[in-house]
């Protein structure tokens, strides 16, 4: 099956529009989208829109691009929401969590120090209650590495993965699935098509973070889960294999990382 990993289908470029795009992603063959929240304010926007979606799930978290504007007791909510919405089946994971070292403004070492702060709560929380985590890495995977040997969630996913080798397997040691989309797709993203060749398609797991990282056929457009297939099936011809040996792959894969999954699509 064909599972979107990671997308952000409550984002105001799809205006009005968002349960028509999951409706076309489901007759493009998608049988999953997972949607995270990326702050407070749209935990509750994610939660009903993946109700009000078939093949939709959602998961619940503070992105480090929001930190600047959260407080501890936007935490103190997500553990609350966390444990009301464990009966939920719509919800998988934790996320969208993680560390951002790329854009200037948080790479000052009091914002740094307040990801990290935020990381590290949102990780208990996971562990706690026996959640994967859906993890932003962008420009800082040793240090998301670090956080994740010290507070040990039941695994996760390494969203839109861009690092090395070495940091891959690390990953991997510690049960992460890593997520794979848009960027695979151009020509020009080298060690990105490396990666999605050579690393074990065990390991592999499929997004679009729609509406962003649109594929070379999108872009500068704006991208869209029913955009998954083609992407996969960019995967199958860097890796030699069918469109539909890396659709059962990945999506076995993806029900690994999320467990929740399987209940879901099983309904």
């Amino acid at each position: 099956m064909w599972i979107d990993t990671h997308c952000h289908l409550d984002a105001h470029e799809f205006g009005a529009a968002s349960l028509a795009v999951a409706a076309r992603a489901e007759q493009a063959g998608v049988d999953m989208i997972v949607i995270p929240a990326v702050a407070r304010a749209n935990f509750d926007v994610v939660r009903e829109l993946a109700h009000a979606a078939p093949n939709a799930s959602y998961a619940l978290g503070i992105h480090p691009i929001y930190v600047p504007q959260a407080a501890d007791e936007d935490l103190a909510l997500l553990r609350r929401q966390v444990e009301e919405s464990m009966d939920d089946p719509r919800f998988v994971a934790v996320g969208e969590i993680g560390l951002d070292f790329f854009i200037p403004m948080l790479c000052e070492p009091a914002m740094r120090e307040k990801q990290a702060h935020f990381l590290r709560e949102q990780l208990r929380i996971a562990r706690d209650f026996g959640l994967p985590v859906l993890t932003h890495v962008r420009r800082s995977q040793d240090q998301v590495l670090k956080h994740l040997r010290q507070i040990r969630p039941a695994g996760g996913i390494a969203h839109a993965f861009n690092g090395s080798f070495q940091q891959a397997q690390t990953f991997i040691d510690l049960g992460f699935h890593l997520g794979f989309g848009g960027a695979m797709t151009f020509t020009r993203a080298l060690q990105i098509r490396r990666l999605a060749a050579d690393l074990p398609l065990g390991a592999i797991v499929l997004e679009t973070d729609a509406p962003d990282i649109a594929p070379s056929w999108l872009h500068p457009g704006r991208n869209s889960p029913e955009e998954l297939p083609a992407i996969g099936r960019m995967l199958a011809e860097l890796r030699g294999l069918s469109g539909d040996e890396v659709r059962a792959a990945t999506g076995r894969n993806a029900l690994a990382a999320i467990p929740r999954l399987k209940n879901l699509l099983a309904s």
